[in-house]
């Protein structure tokens, strides 16, 4: 047989002609079928006039040998997990022609790429090894994924820009969007080409879904963005017809995802028998060339089999029948396949079990390595939670001292933190700032002729204005759209400033937050991270901020490792603060308290552009002897009010401004305690399962004995913020209750 042989005649499912296209592409006329009854597998349609790839000999045998390994690796791990010598198992058998195909169209390295657990042929094909995989199998600290910190099937490779993979599904299409985004912003903005590498003007984005993920929100969130941006994003549907136990007809309107998606623009849709190599090459090609070519977002959906249970967890035979099960078994992907290089003359039967005996030596070796390979050790647990590059409670971030260079009127929190914005814009053309509208107007050609919005409390004003649309812009209304694409631009290099609206909406982004952001670094062993700045504001005081305007449960951020979590206080340490938020190397939290954006007695004039302030380092804002107060942003002025009130029966009170809240400076509140032997903690968030607990909780084990009263705590009362400013200052702490909490502790 000829090495450039054209196969031919090989059989193609009913669904394989695009549904819509971005751009024309001659596509062959295929004998239709009738509907498939439920629940059996798609009919087979022979294709006249299409004509097929041309593959070498040595290619089809390739195709052949990555199908088998990513098989055999399944069954290797099965065996290992059933030995309990690895303890998890999820396999991508059944989905191996899709995946090779999909590895064949796209540049490892150069190329990014999001997969999903079931993507191991896929990883094969980029270059991760056999062994590399199975190092993950058995948690050894060599693992390129995670370095033992991931179960199996979590992908990841540095070298090949496979991006850490989490279990949650669906979390990582809205961060490869922000990567796709990443390369959009790049070549807008010009002062960009001299600051960050590894951008080509031809990348794709490749993102991996299951059927099942289609029912996720973000799933269509980034579907959204990518196709409103024209973003070169590959979608891959692996549909298998299951999530774990749930049929696709349960889980999709009609039961077929890429119809429901034919109203997006610039979204060019294929479908194929992703069981079929040949056809899901034919595809993929197509898919990646629409890409490639900056065409827009390209979807493919892909009929796949799914012929082991979902894990090793799951007993597909509690919810599957027999007949179903083996009508799958007809399509199995590695079978048919290797029927076809036998038919096709490529290779004989003997030449095939050689090949397979061969792949299986190779594994059972690779098997033997990973086993004997060292696990982490124990005191590498704590390792890159943060940044090992940058300490923002370092030296290096404390500039406090120059804050006594203030100049020009002064201004309030609003005004400095957008002083803030502007010169480290000025100074890092890779800030891009985002939200929902933070812009001063969408509609540039209406910039002239309006004021502009700048944001609800315009403390981005005239940014777009200097900056321009390409770093400055509005978002959807989405919050997980807005952190997960951020998450994808900082992995590039990027440094993302968001806006999150009001913290009472901040919610519909925690699984990004929780298991995305946060987590990025440590469970990649330092292979990938995502430092970038959340604003967003937060609490009450607001005389009809009500229910979904006031909250502050700050407590639920600071107990996520890997999240700093910053509250200033005032002007002049938001600004500070900000810019040290800004220039540090990790994810910031940071908390704008909007009673304070333009109070009157936090106003301070402007401090030099290179201000900061360290993180982990309280301030003193009120000196004492007699009593400590530890709070933090709104309730620093009520408790200085309760102080001044306090003096007049005779009582000093020191109060201690912790300004960060993750980390906190311990060593200034046990400072405060040793002198003062009483103190109270006091906090807008609800008493109970707040904030002030932890730091209650740790005086009291660790400075019993300098105290001479039990810890104190002031915060609201275990309830919602009410509309009725009655009701909200009954809720809220005032400095009444400072005061009386002041003068029970003095009295014990």
């Amino acid at each position: 047989m000829s090495d450039t042989k054209v196969l031919r005649l090989v059989k193609k499912s009913e669904a394989d002609q695009p549904e819509r296209a971005a751009a024309p592409t001659p596509v062959p006329v295929v004998q239709r079928v009738k509907p498939r009854p439920p629940k059996s597998k798609p009919p087979i349609a022979v294709a006249k006039t299409r004509e097929r790839p041309q593959l070498s000999r040595e290619e089809m045998l390739k195709i052949y040998r990555t199908m088998y390994q990513s098989r055999k690796l399944d069954d290797k791990e099965i065996q290992m997990k059933g030995q309990n010598r690895i303890f998890f198992q999820i396999s991508g058998a059944g989905h191996e022609a899709i995946l090779v195909a999909a590895g064949m169209c796209l540049k490892p390295g150069y190329d990014w790429f999001y997969p999903y657990y079931r993507d191991r042929a896929l990883c094969l094909q980029l270059g991760m090894t056999p062994l590399e995989q199975l190092l993950q199998s058995v948690g050894a600290e060599a693992d390129p994924a995670s370095h033992g910190r991931q179960m199996p099937s979590h992908w990841g490779h540095r070298k090949l820009n496979i991006v850490s993979q989490s279990s949650p599904t669906g979390t990582q299409l809205l961060q490869a969007v922000g990567c796709a985004e990443a390369g959009y912003r790049v070549k807008l903005i010009k002062e960009l080409k001299k600051r960050v590498r590894n951008f080509r003007n031809d990348e794709v984005v490749y993102v991996s879904l299951g059927d099942g993920t289609s029912s996720e929100g973000e799933f269509w969130e980034a579907l959204n963005t990518a196709c409103n941006l024209r973003l070169p994003v590959l979608f891959l549907c692996e549909d298998n017809e299951y999530a774990i136990s749930v049929p696709v007809e349960v889980q999709t309107a009609g039961g077929n995802v890429s119809k429901l998606i034919r109203g997006f623009p610039n979204l060019f849709i294929q479908r194929c028998d992703g069981t079929d190599a040949i056809e899901s090459l034919a595809v993929m090609r197509r898919a990646v060339e629409n890409c490639r070519n900056n065409r827009g977002p390209s979807f493919v959906h892909a009929k796949v089999i799914r012929p082991y249970s979902h894990s090793l967890s799951d007993d597909e035979r509690l919810y599957r029948s027999t007949e179903e099960r083996t009508a799958d078994a007809a399509h199995d992907p590695v079978q048919r396949f290797g029927s076809l290089l036998i038919k096709e003359g490529v290779i004989d039967e003997d030449g095939l079990q050689k090949l397979k005996d061969e792949v299986d030596r190779e594994i059972n070796e690779a098997a033997d390595l990973a086993l004997a390979s060292p696990q982490p050790a124990p005191e590498t647990a704590t390792k890159f939670v943060y940044s090992p590059d940058a300490d923002p409670t370092s030296k290096d971030f404390d500039t406090e001292d120059s804050a006594q260079q203030l100049s020009g009127k002064p201004g309030t929190t609003v005004d400095l933190l957008n002083r803030c914005l502007h010169t480290e814009m000025r100074r890092d053309p890779r800030i891009i700032v985002f939200g929902e509208d933070i812009a001063d107007c969408s509609r540039e050609e209406s910039l002239d002729k309006v004021k502009g919005k700048g944001g609800v409390f315009m403390v981005t004003a005239n940014l777009q204005r200097e900056f321009g649309s390409a770093r400055v812009f509005n978002s959807p209304l989405a919050e997980a759209n807005i952190v997960g694409r951020a998450i994808g631009m900082a992995t590039r290099g990027l440094k993302p400033v968001v806006e999150i609206q009001f913290f009472d909406y901040i919610w519909p982004a925690m699984h990004q937050i929780r298991n995305e952001l946060a987590l990025l670094r440590w469970r990649s062993g330092n292979e990938f991270a995502a430092p970038l700045v959340m604003r967003v504001p937060v609490g009450g005081y607001l005389k009809g901020g009500a229910v979904y305007h006031s909250q502050s449960a700050v407590s639920i951020f600071t107990q996520i490792p890997g999240l700093r979590v910053v509250y200033p206080s005032n002007a002049l340490d938001a600004n500070g603060l900000l810019r040290t938020s800004i220039r540090c190397d990790d994810p910031v939290l940071f908390l704008e308290h909007k009673h304070l954006y333009r109070q009157a007695y936090n106003k301070s004039p402007y401090p030099p552009d290179d201000f900061m302030i360290p993180f982990g380092k309280a301030k003193t804002v009120r000196e004492g002897a007699d009593i400590s107060i530890i709070t933090y942003g709104a309730l620093v002025q009520r408790s200085l009010v309760a102080a001044k009130q306090a003096e007049q029966q005779g009582i000093s009170v020191e109060v201690i401004d912790l300004r960060t809240m993750s980390p906190y400076d311990w060593n200034a509140i046990a400072e405060s305690v040793k002198k003062t032997s009483r103190v109270i903690v006091a906090h807008e968030d609800s008493l109970s399962w707040g904030y002030g607990a932890e730091i209650a909780a740790r005086i009291s084990s660790e400075l019993f004995e300098q105290l001479d009263a039990p810890v104190r705590r002031v915060a609201a009362l275990d309830t919602f913020v009410a509309y009725a400013p009655q009701l909200e200052d009954a809720i809220l702490p005032q400095s009444a209750d400072v005061l009386e909490a002041i003068t029970e502790v003095h009295g014990y």
